[in-house]
């Protein structure tokens, strides 16, 4: 049973601290606004779809506490909150996906008492979490047609439930592939600097017992060179309109690596990291982090004070080196531009 990494309990959203895993885990409690963006900006809770479900309901908190005595001065704080949210992480899509869907059941429920409208965007939150997990078990369900029995998957970061609000993108695919009786194996690289696949991917797999192993980034070549990588599976955190996929950096180089080795290159991930405003992926705004993210590990200085340093969060993939793009409404190929257009709209 995969774990939820975000709950909403007794009017409280309670989100596991995933930056202490997997030596700790420490659940925290946020009724405020502003402490769920900062929770989104500090990395408590990461991963595209766990990052919207956050920001809604980040949104709900946020609206709940604006006194106003008409919907227009409402509206203008409101924005004001969802302004706040967005800008804790430029890249991942589905946080402005998520604000805009709270923006528009707001709007939607203009004409209600604000009391009702500020429940109604509770309840928009909580809908936001569920059908996340729905979205993840159809698209788990798709690629799970993809993965051959005894496959030997390479994973990197964390597209888990870890990143979700439950079971998973690409993790998901696995797990689905598990549950149909498919004897699987995982390969999760370490993923520098912040180690989402040797403190996240591994964890959760042997919550499952789910069989994984895990090699540092840059072990993946010698590996697929050796015959003992069968495909690659990953999430994405924006997926341009003609397939271009943003996902946590290093991931480029493993498309390259798969490439060259002949081996299929997945990406897995909800409508909602689609984004069809962005024509390819040079528009893509890539965050940078933190230097200290590079120059320390585990709160420990590995490289010499005052170095020059790059932290890019993210790279791009070019469509071109993915193999199949899963989403919860099946199995995208080669003209991404026009089923990923279909996919977005629901067709």
């Amino acid at each position: 049973m995969s774990v939820k990494p975000i709950l909403f309990i007794d009017g409280v959203c309670r989100m596991l601290d995933q930056r202490l895993l997997p030596t700790e885990e420490v659940w925290l409690d946020y009724t405020d606004y502003r402490e769920v963006a900062e929770a989104i900006r500090s990395m408590v809770v990461r991963g595209a779809p766990a990052i919207g479900v956050a920001a809604a309901f980040g949104a709900a908190f946020g609206a709940r506490d604006i006194e106003a005595d008409s919907f227009e001065l409402f509206h203008a704080k409101f924005e004001e909150v969802c302004s706040l949210l967005a800008a804790t992480r430029p890249t991942a899509v589905n946080l402005f996906w998520a604000l805009d869907r709270m923006k528009r059941v707001a709007v939607a429920n203009r004409a209600t008492p604000l009391a009702e409208l500020k429940k109604s965007l509770l309840t928009e939150a909580c809908r936001i979490a569920d059908e996340d997990i729905e979205i993840n078990r159809r698209l788990g369900s798709h690629g799970a047609e993809l993965i051959p029995d005894g496959a030997r998957i390479l994973t990197h970061c964390n597209a888990g439930a870890l990143a979700t609000a439950g079971y998973g993108t690409a993790l998901g695919v696995i797990r689905a592939a598990v549950e149909t009786g498919k004897k699987i194996s995982v390969i999760a690289d370490e993923t520098r600097p912040w180690l989402q696949g040797a403190r996240l991917t591994t964890w959760e797999l042997m919550q499952d017992n789910i069989p994984v192993t895990l090699i540092s980034d840059n072990m993946a070549g010698h590996l697929m060179s050796k015959g003992e990588i069968d495909c690659v599976i990953v999430g994405a955190d924006r997926i341009a309109a003609n397939g271009d996929t943003a996902n946590k950096i290093g991931t480029y180089t493993v498309a390259v690596l798969a490439r060259e080795h002949n081996l299929p290159f997945y990406v897995a991930a909800p409508t909602s990291t689609i984004d069809l405003d962005m024509i390819d992926g040079n528009g893509i705004l890539i965050e940078e982090r933190d230097r200290n993210e590079v120059t320390h590990c585990g709160g420990h200085r590995i490289a010499p004070e005052g170095v020059t340093v790059r932290n890019p969060a993210f790279d791009v993939t070019p469509a071109r080196f993915i193999t199949a793009i899963i989403t919860e409404y099946g199995i995208a190929r080669a003209d991404y531009k026009l089923q990923l257009s279909a996919q977005a709209k629901g067709e």
